[in-house]
């Protein structure tokens, strides 16, 4: 068995939301409840889910994303220099159009007194021999989703300066609060998987190979200097609301940079269906010590994939890259906003057992 994450059984992070929590929410917004209540309702659905993850099997826990309402913006609004903010329009998924929120920057980004760093505090107190597993987005989704309204920054290049040295700070506070297991969650490397999404960095004026290289840069700086005893993971996501998506292609576009130029212990891939290509891109893992977690169980709907199938599609893998490299989680979170994919509770465990399962078979 694994003793240092990730591990051979894994997830992403995030679960679907009780219905308490979202009750909670409703009567927060009406003024029906104080923030100090809801806040203890948080506590008490995330020690819960904690001891589900821990009865069921896992070796990491996560606070299940309770406490926000994304998994990016409630974070990026929490640096120094960004803020939340009511957008025009939503995001477009497949068809469905997300609620219109967004995160702009307002002055010089920085890291301080981020009101995660005490969300990660109550999950490590509860945790107990388990691994916390906390995750925040990517440095590049500030570059990516983030609307820029200060004479500041007139390019990309001075804004990632900035959050390389604010991610610096974040990564210094994490560990100090516990953390030994920190995820980067990022949607802005799905842009070059597609020729269409190719063009559209070119219509803005971005040469796709610059802008991958920098993305890589700022990942690479920001985690530096993290402590030889803190795994930093990056989970490389194609868009995930209400059981819909964004983005389609292999990771070919940029393999090289993917897997033989960025500096994380390890990459969580989405490899569910045939909208992620096949494993041939594994070919550029140019290191021994990068682990694989290959998403291969959908957390978008309940039906249980053949364990036969998912098997031949480790194995597959392993002709790429070391069967010792390689793990095995959902493809994504089963709530990266709180409404949540479309399945029950109930189908969400089904598929956390179906990982396990199958991995302890795998891995004998």
């Amino acid at each position: 068995m694994s003793t240092r994450a990730p591990f051979r059984t894994d997830i992403v992070g995030s679960f679907l939301r009780p219905e308490r929590i979202k009750q909670a929410r409703l009567q927060k917004e009406n003024g029906e409840i104080t923030a100090e209540q809801l806040r203890a309702i948080e506590d008490t659905e995330i020690i819960r889910l904690v001891e589900k993850q821990k009865e069921i099997g896992l070796q990491a826990v996560t606070d299940g994303e309770f406490r926000r309402a994304w998994w990016h913006f409630d974070f990026l609004g929490g640096l120094v220099g960004a803020e939340f903010y009511e957008a025009e329009t939503g995001l477009q998924f497949n068809g469905i159009t997300t609620r219109a929120h967004g995160v702009r920057v307002k002055g010089k980004i920085d890291f301080d007194n981020h009101p995660f760093i005490e969300d990660y505090k109550f999950l490590h107190n509860i945790a107990g021999d388990h691994v916390a597993k906390f995750t925040i987005p990517s440095p590049n989704m500030l570059l990516y989703r983030g609307k820029i309204e200060t004479d500041l920054y007139t390019n990309k290049i001075g804004l990632a300066n900035d959050l390389i040295a604010a991610y610096q700070k974040a990564v210094q506070a994490f560990y100090d609060a516990g953390c030994r297991y920190l995820q980067l969650d990022d949607t802005s490397w799905a842009s070059f998987f597609s020729e269409s999404g190719l063009e559209k960095i070119r219509e803005q004026g971005e040469s796709p190979r610059k802008l991958a290289e920098l993305y890589a840069r700022v990942i690479n700086e920001s985690i530096a200097k993290k402590p030889e005893d803190m795994t930093i993971t990056m989970h490389i996501c194609r868009g995930n609301f209400q059981s819909m998506f964004t983005s389609s292609g292999s990771y070919e576009n940029i393999s090289d940079i993917i897997f033989g130029g960025l500096d994380v212990d390890s990459l969580f891939l989405e490899f569910d269906d045939e909208r992620s290509g096949g494993f041939e891109p594994l070919r550029h893992v140019n290191r021994s010590d990068l682990k694989i977690v290959l998403g291969l169980i959908t957390s978008k709907f309940g039906d249980l994939e053949n364990p036969e199938n998912v098997k031949a599609r480790i194995k597959e893998a392993s002709e790429y890259v070391s069967l010792d490299q390689l793990c095995l989680s959902p493809q994504c979170g089963f709530a990266s906003t709180e409404e949540g994919n479309k399945l029950t509770e109930e189908q969400q465990w089904d598929k956390v057992r179906h990982v396990i399962n199958i991995a302890q078979d795998v891995w004998k």
